[in-house]
């Protein structure tokens, strides 16, 4: 297979590469090793994967190749994304603990004429990660900045989750302390919008228990290792999904949960009542519910009692 270079480098931004790193600014698909043109001057915010490393844009790969530097999180997270695509360009250290040392020096670099990438330790720079100050301070300076959109754990969370996308509202991390936590969710409440938050393992039975104590029942999804091997999505409402972890413990992983606008409950109920009608109409309750809990994959326990109530007239 060969990947013609104008599939690889198709904008307008690169220029050629300078004389003197040219034989370093290469890339590697598989066994081809492709060059990499050395981007116009400016801070670049790549989104790199949340997980799985085949996740990376061609124009992620080349840049990060082309540029003069990485500016990155964790220097150890970065360098597995770039030794697995050959990329050999310098690594600097930026992150909430240096920046104010770190972040004039790559002003510097940029003030010279310097390509500098800036990278997260997964997903979309800026997204719950340090970094705004250094593209505030770039624009300041006249510099450009040039997005390159990519992986975000938020957006893959919410189309997952089989809630309303037309409106969204993301939170990031709710505080960690229960009375803070109740106080913002109420403040939460009546935003007529769906809700992306992000949560720790050890903190989502809680969590979500105040949730649904401040929301209701309201639909949602626990969307876990996105992109990963054990990826999983487990939805049904607050209350469900709040006594399923108190029940089995905290998970591990990256989490990302979304629940749905104020109302999304009576609907979510109507359409889980359709489409019960609609098997019941040609399987058995049991089989019915089965096959509705798959596609929807609300609690196979749930869906046959509600299957149960319509099939006897309750509903």
């Amino acid at each position: 297979m060969t990947l013609p270079i104008d599939a690889v480098s198709p904008d307008p931004l690169s220029a050629e590469p300078a004389p003197d790193t040219a034989s370093a600014r290469r890339f590697r698909i598989g066994a081809h090793s492709l060059p990499a043109a050395r981007p116009q001057p400016g801070l670049y915010i790549v989104a790199t994967p949340i997980g799985n490393l085949g996740d990376v844009t061609l124009r992620a790969l080349e840049t990060l190749a082309g540029a003069d530097i990485i500016a990155c999180e964790d220097t150890r997270i970065t360098r597995r994304l770039l030794e697995r695509y050959g990329i050999e360009t310098k690594l600097v250290a930026y992150h909430d603990h240096n920046a104010e040392q770190a972040r004039p020096r790559l002003l510097a670099r940029l003030a010279e004429g310097g390509v500098v990438a800036q990278v997260s330790d997964a997903g979309t720079p800026l997204i719950s990660d340090p970094g705004y100050k250094l593209v505030a301070a770039a624009i300041e300076a006249g510099h450009r900045v040039i997005p390159l959109p990519g992986a975000s754990a938020s957006l893959a969370a919410l189309v997952a989750a089989g809630l309303p996308t037309d409106r969204f509202f993301f939170e990031g991390f709710l505080p960690p302390k229960s009375g803070a936590r109740r106080t913002r969710i109420s403040e939460l409440k009546t935003l007529p919008a769906t809700l992306i938050l992000y949560e720790s393992g050890p903190r989502l039975p809680e969590s979500l228990a105040d949730l649904h104590e401040g929301l209701g029942p309201r639909p949602a999804a626990v969307c876990r290792e996105l992109t990963k091997t054990f990826e999983e999505a487990r939805r049904g409402t607050l209350d469900v999904l709040a006594a399923f972890y108190a029940e089995a413990g905290p998970p591990r992983g990256e989490i990302v949960l979304v629940i749905g606008p104020p109302g999304a409950e009576e609907s979510s109920a109507a359409d889980l009542d359709v489409a019960l009608k609609q098997a019941l109409a040609s399987l058995s309750v049991k089989d019915a519910a089965a096959a509705v809990a798959t596609a929807t994959g609300l609690p196979r326990r749930a869906v046959y009692a509600r299957a149960l109530a319509l099939q006897g007239g309750d509903g």
